[in-house]
């Protein structure tokens, strides 16, 4: 077995985006490259609402996925498919944008708003597919309890328990004060650790609060939490695409005329390939 080393480290850098939300910004467009197929990443902490109240109101997406992971809080949504509802605390969501969608993502005032929205690349052949939705509530995100903490499996396998989708991995890992333990990765899979809160250790490194850190290849890595406080981090593997990327705000494709040709669709109104399916009368 060996260990996966420590390539690269990046502290989140705060950043406001959509209509004035204040959040956390660790992945975008320099880091795509080494941490293919993972995109973006945003991290959400705030128990002041002023910080992301004004939310990201009606925009489009095309070519990829977002997975929005609520730990605390509350996010309403709408879209131009005609669907509409709620993330709660300890919920997901995984919206395949595909051949492009509209819509808004707004935070409700909360004690507190913790989470991430990732975005996650799509190989080319199914860029142009139909957009569509997958949920996950605590009732169908199993959690495994363990004596350093526990794992919540958004997705991926761990431990033998597969989660709500095979690919790719997403763990939800808390570990107790002063407990460490070791994780089996996937071999060929990109893996990186996003340290959601608190300080900890990765293989034996100090690495600060809201700071991703990218492996090299192998079989495990070693996660530790300080003597006196928990650490939660979030794990993610997914196998790279090794495909060019054309990214322009809310739309990745594979090349520049890809691109120009989607935000002409947007100019035009033919940007939407599906259309609502029809209500039942």
């Amino acid at each position: 077995m060996k260990r996966r080393e420590i390539l690269k480290t990046r502290q989140g850098m705060r950043a406001v985006d959509g209509a004035g939300v204040h959040l956390v910004r660790v992945l975008s467009h320099d880091s795509v490259k080494d941490f293919d197929p993972f995109l973006m990443l945003d991290s959400f902490d705030s128990k002041n609402p002023e910080d992301y109240i004004k939310g990201f109101p009606w925009h489009p997406h095309r070519g990829i996925e977002t997975v929005t992971y609520l730990i605390e809080g509350r996010i309403d949504h709408e879209d131009s498919l005609g669907n509409a509802g709620s993330i709660h605390s300890g919920c997901s969501q995984w919206m395949t944008a595909a051949s492009g969608i509209l819509h808004q993502e707004m935070p409700i005032a909360s004690e507190r708003v913790l989470g991430f929205q990732l975005w996650l690349n799509m190989s080319s052949d199914r860029k142009m597919s139909m957009p569509h939705y997958f949920d996950l509530t605590p009732d169908n995100i199993v959690k495994a309890d363990k004596p350093f903490g526990s794992v919540r499996i958004l997705s991926g396998t761990y431990d033998g328990i597969t989660g709500a989708k095979p690919t790719p991995s997403i763990f939800d890992i808390s570990l107790n004060a002063g407990s460490s333990e070791t994780f089996e990765t996937v071999s060929g899979d990109n893996v990186f650790v996003f340290l959601i809160e608190g300080d900890g250790t990765v293989n034996g490194t100090p690495i600060a609060e809201k700071s991703a850190v990218l492996f090299s290849e192998g079989d495990f890595i070693e996660l530790g939490a300080t003597a006196d406080r928990p650490l939660r981090v979030i794990l993610f593997s997914g196998k790279p695409f090794n495909e060019p990327i054309a990214w322009g705000g809310p739309i990745v494709m594979n090349t520049r005329e890809e691109l120009e040709h989607a935000f002409d669709e947007l100019r035009a109104g033919t940007f939407i390939k599906h259309e609502p399916p029809e209500k039942p009368l």
